[in-house]
């Protein structure tokens, strides 16, 4: 499951790694939501905000790997725990976050807009509110990467045990 999915790139490439894998996606933006429907089963996109979304929780089954990339950066930091809360509850196994990482949190001005950016440990976040996930791995995604240019972008790997 990915929260914030966009229109699925990520999950078209963890399709490509593992075909038979069910697939969910949580997107608030509606055309961004028609397109994931092309890709996905219809009933597995789930057109709302993170904050609204009642995610299959753990103990009823929830999901293997969750996913969010890109998206942490740009809530408001007073609703983070409750965006912590989704992913965790959804989770079974795996969460994986993808996010711009600062080890104090920042505010960046974005596109000339103050308050819509902001970096920070997401990581150590989730892990000192939810002591029953691990972190696995992690690494970093470099703009200047000649096989996979991408964002300057650090990546957690949490498992929950």
């Amino acid at each position: 499951m990915e929260f914030g999915a966009n229109i699925g790139l990520n999950l078209r490439a963890l399709k490509l790694l593992y075909p038979e894998q069910n697939q969910y996606a949580v997107e608030i933006n509606s055309d961004a939501a028609g397109e994931l429907r092309k890709h996905l089963r219809p009933e597995n996109v789930f057109e709302t905000s993170i904050l609204e979304f009642e995610p299959l929780k753990a103990s009823q089954g929830g999901c293997e790997l969750v996913l969010i990339k890109g998206v942490l950066i740009h809530m408001d930091p007073e609703v983070l725990e409750q965006v912590y809360a989704r992913l965790y509850e959804a989770t079974r196994r795996y969460l994986m976050v993808c996010e711009y990482y600062n080890p104090t949190p920042v505010s960046v001005d974005y596109r000339g807009h103050k308050n819509r950016l902001f970096k920070r440990d997401f990581c150590g976040e989730i892990l000192d509110l939810y002591p029953s996930l691990q972190l696995i791995d992690y690494g970093f995604m470099y703009h200047r990467d000649p096989g996979f240019p991408q964002d300057d972008v650090t990546w957690f790997l949490m498992e929950r045990r």
